[in-house]
């Protein structure tokens, strides 16, 4: 399991996206590379996940409706690739979007997904390498530069590692391959949770309500009456990122469309 007590940062108001705040150089070094760590340890239990599997089990359905575990693989190879142009905008200072559009990047994956096993995990053993390598040539000041994540999310490169942490294990438990919310550890699970309830803050309409983790508890102002919602770091963690609610009790609301 994945360790992480550092703080999440992006700054956020009901209803706005706000430009994530800038950290001083030293900060934003080390909250990349704290993130990296636990990019780092992810990408190996996937690899470990992806070599128990043989064609017939990559070809099987995931937890994803109409994905198969194909699917899946190839998401997280081109989420990698999506977020190497970002990090490479963040280098250059050059707009380099994550996808060409929508529909380029949902054609890439059908197209990808039936491949052998064998191709699959090279896809992936190819892309986390390119991700590494273009994290590795950042400068320090780079890690400082805003970018914009699919949907107009203004994101720093700091927090870039962080969005693929969070792609890793969430795609993980979809595999439907022995990996679950549980496996994340309480820290990074509370980092993950954080930060997927920025993209509801910034949604034009939302529920109102109060998650309470443990000793924690977030607040997402919204439309109507608070909402008072109690969960397991991992129940809490598969509800706000759209999947199984049902580690999640109290008055319930239903969530708008995770991403």
């Amino acid at each position: 399991m994945v360790s992480n007590t550092s703080a999440t940062h992006t700054s956020e108001t009901a209803g706005v996206t706000v430009p994530p705040q800038r950290l001083r150089q030293s900060e934003a070094v080390r909250e990349a590379a704290v993130g990296l760590a636990a990019v780092e340890q992810a990408t190996a239990r996937l690899l470990q996940v992806v070599a128990a599997m043989d064609d017939a089990s990559a070809r099987g359905a995931s937890a994803l409706p109409g994905w198969t575990r194909g699917h899946v693989l190839t998401h997280l190879a081109r989420n990698a690739d999506g977020l190497v142009n970002l990090l490479t905008w963040a280098r250059t200072g050059v707009e380099h979007p994550m996808y060409a559009s929508r529909s380029d990047r949902d054609i890439d994956i059908d197209e990808g997904a039936p491949r052998s096993l064998w191709l699959l995990e090279q896809d992936i053993v190819a892309a986390c390498g390119r991700f590494a390598a273009a994290a590795t040539g950042l400068g320090d000041t780079a890690w400082q530069a805003e970018v914009v994540m699919t949907g107009g999310r203004p994101v720093r490169a700091y927090q870039v590692p962080w969005k693929r942490v969070s792609e890793l294990w969430v795609h993980m438990v979809d595999l439907a391959a022995g990996v679950s919310f549980s496996d994340v550890h309480v820290d990074l699970a509370e980092r993950i949770i954080g930060d997927a309830l920025v993209f509801y803050r910034a949604l034009p309409s939302r529920p109102a309500f109060t998650l309470t983790v443990g000793a924690r508890s977030w607040d997402v102002a919204g439309d109507g009456d608070v909402h008072h919602v109690t969960a397991s770091p991992a129940g809490a963690l598969a509800w706000v990122t759209g999947r199984d609610p049902s580690g999640v009790t109290g008055d319930v609301p239903t969530l708008p469309a995770w991403l």
